[in-house]
């Protein structure tokens, strides 16, 4: 947990620390000892790691991307050959090593099937990475002059992103039409959302609407950010 998150006789910061403003990827995520991932949860909150020790206390600023990754299960799972003998309740309890409320700060996961053969052997994309990082670029434009609008101060690099709007301008921006509101209400009954997830998944239908270039948050960005929540089966891998 020092390591991760920061710590020791004499305090240092962690590695979440160190990868403030950029990204922190975790590997093999349940194998990871499960109080020290719990202890991510705050900072991916409020973008700081605090240590407390008997006498003083320290900050370290801690604004990373989470990306992580995980097998189905400890056996590795997948198809074929490499399909888990020990059934579904090897990927059940593996996969229980990651806590809900941790799952909850995740926004989007993505089953990862293996790749074959034929997956090496076909052609590029259509869209290059160029093309990709020319779409973001004008996402994050649109972001930064809608959240100036509406008078939200960028006290700090990055502050203007929907990620970290706050919940009142956010519900301004990414509003819904009626279809989506229909969608919204039904599938935070069905997918139990939380608060947090209530939001996030508003956060991420906003910023799908912008890479569209929309103005408005439709039904069609408000499904495909549910779909990015929506828990995977136990027999199909997971990165988050």
């Amino acid at each position: 947990m020092a390591a991760l998150v920061g710590g020791g006789a004499r305090p240092r910061p962690g590695e979440i620390a160190l990868a403030h403003n950029g990204v922190l990827f975790l590997d093999e995520l349940p194998e990871f000892n499960p109080q020290a991932l719990d202890a991510l949860r705050q900072p991916l909150e409020t973008g700081v790691a605090a240590i407390a020790r008997a006498n003083h206390r320290i900050a370290y600023p801690a604004r990373f991307q989470l990306v992580a990754a995980m097998n189905p299960c400890r056996c590795g799972g997948g198809e074929g050959g490499h399909a888990c003998r020990r059934g579904p309740r090897c990927a059940v309890d593996y996969q229980s090593r990651v806590s809900g409320p941790l799952l909850d700060r995740i926004d989007i996961r993505l089953d990862v099937p293996a790749v074959s053969a034929a997956d090496l052997m076909a052609p590029p994309p259509k869209e290059d990475s160029a093309a990709v990082a020319a779409r973001v670029a004008a996402a994050r434009r649109l972001q930064s002059e809608r959240a100036a609008a509406l008078g939200v101060a960028a006290s700090e690099s990055g502050a203007w992103l929907n990620a970290r709007l706050p919940v009142s301008a956010l519900e301004e921006v990414a509003r819904p039409d009626a279809g989506g509101r229909r969608l919204l209400s039904d599938a935070a009954d069905a997918l139990k959302l939380s608060a947090r997830g209530y939001h996030r998944v508003l956060r991420v239908a906003r910023t799908l609407a912008d890479l569209d270039g929309a103005a408005a948050v439709g039904r069609i960005h408000l499904a495909e950010a549910l779909a990015y929540r929506a828990e995977s089966p136990p027999d199909a891998a997971r990165a988050a």
